[in-house]
């Protein structure tokens, strides 16, 4: 007489286990939604429009539809990632952006301006230029790329790994992301004239520098390369 094999009910308590944390996560963002425009100075207190080509709005579309993407790989990675400490890690970076994606986007809302840019990363082009009323003095400029994202290639190509495969690909695209965005949110910190927004930027520049430094250890510790900025 044989007993059943143990491994058989591993792959659904893991679906379990993995529906826990989904859970906990929507639960944590609506949480975060809320607080975040409360909690540690976030608080815009005064609701005039700024102008669309300032820095304060352009980093509010651009870093939110930033955020939107290492939120993307991050969900990936809470059901596909091997080791725990991976998704750990995207739990971690999941629930800290959705909170600052509901910040930016509730500023914008209060502003009056659209959610994404017709022309994104503009202000980044010559920040110090982009004040209000500047617009029609400035030359015509072509909007930039922004630095870190991932294509639609290697999103779909993530979605298809599997294994520890998967772990490392995942690692390499949000350490590139990562420093992608802390380009962005430096120079929002040294150029934005609205304070929350500034603090917000600097918040966002210690948190993924702090990351980065975590991803490259992650990366050392299997072997594999940074991948080079795009």
């Amino acid at each position: 007489m044989t007993s059943e094999p143990k491994s058989v009910s591993a792959a659904p308590e893991r679906s379990r286990s993995t529906s826990i944390m989904v859970a906990v996560v929507a639960a944590t963002l609506l949480v975060g939604l809320l607080a975040g425009f409360w909690a540690r100075g976030m608080v815009v207190t005064d609701t005039s429009e700024p102008a669309l080509d300032v820095v304060d709005v352009g980093f509010a579309q651009d870093m939110a539809t930033h955020h939107d993407q290492a939120v993307e790989m991050s969900a990936m990675a809470l059901t596909q990632a091997v080791d725990p400490e991976v998704r750990t890690l995207a739990f971690d970076v999941l629930t800290s952006q959705q909170s600052q994606l509901g910040m930016m986007r509730g500023w914008l809302m209060l502003w009056d301006r659209p959610v994404a840019s017709e022309q994104p990363m503009l202000w980044m082009s010559t920040p110090d230029a982009h004040t209000p009323g500047s617009a029609h003095q400035m030359p015509e400029q072509k909007s930039m790329r922004m630095p870190g994202m991932a294509t639609t290639e290697e999103l779909a190509d993530l979605r298809r790994t599997r294994g520890t495969d998967f772990d490392t690909r995942y690692l390499q695209l949000l350490l590139r992301h990562h420093e992608g965005g802390v380009t962005m949110a430096r120079t929002a910190r040294d150029n934005a004239t609205i304070p929350a927004v500034a603090a917000l930027a600097k918040q966002i520049d210690n948190a993924q520098t702090a990351e980065s430094r975590t991803l490259r250890d992650m990366l050392a510790q299997r072997g594999a390369p940074a991948l080079p900025m795009n």
